[in-house]
């Protein structure tokens, strides 16, 4: 009597068993469903589909801000498309630069019976670092784009200090 003997399913055909033929019992089938349902729930909360949440950048933080300084000023640049000056308020206290809006919007057609109604809001802050004279902080807000510039006091300016590299 050979091995081949032994193993029942294998006498006379060479086809699998009828239990590993059905998909809803075989296991591997099981464990691939398995696998896809703990992929599915882990990864569940990244599709965000509110209007609001398509204008967040990949790593969550809108609105996304260009920071740039020099030996006299601080500069901030932030895009905020589709809202107006009136939708965003700057805040500075304890060297820390507060920006926060508001987006609100409604649409309705009559005509089509679809209305759609959604917001949000944003805060970001910025510790400075710097002692910024706060008395001649400026903003402007142009296409979207709200800079703020943020000039150093003097004693800011000579506490900067050049380090030599040495090689």
């Amino acid at each position: 009597m050979s091995v081949r003997d032994l193993i029942p399913w294998n006498r006379g055909n060479n086809q699998m068993p009828t239990v590993f033929r059905d998909e809803s019992v075989d296991p591997f089938m099981a464990l691939h469903r398995n696998v896809n349902r703990l992929f599915d729930e882990v990864f569940r909360g990244f599709d965000t589909t509110a209007p609001f949440d398509r204008m967040m950048s990949r790593n969550g933080s809108w609105p996304s801000l260009e920071i740039s300084e020099n030996e006299k000023e601080i500069r901030v640049m932030a895009e905020v498309p589709g809202l107006e000056d009136k939708d965003v308020e700057i805040l500075l206290e304890n060297g820390v630069l507060t920006l926060r809006g508001e987006k609100k919007s409604e649409t309705e057609d009559k005509d089509r019976k679809f209305s759609e109604r959604y917001h949000g809001r944003f805060e970001r802050r910025l510790a400075l670092g710097r002692e910024v004279d706060e008395d001649k902080v400026e903003a402007t807000f142009r296409n979207g784009v709200l800079t703020v510039t943020l000039p150093k006091t003097e004693k800011a300016r000579a506490n900067a200090k050049r380090i030599a590299i040495s090689s």
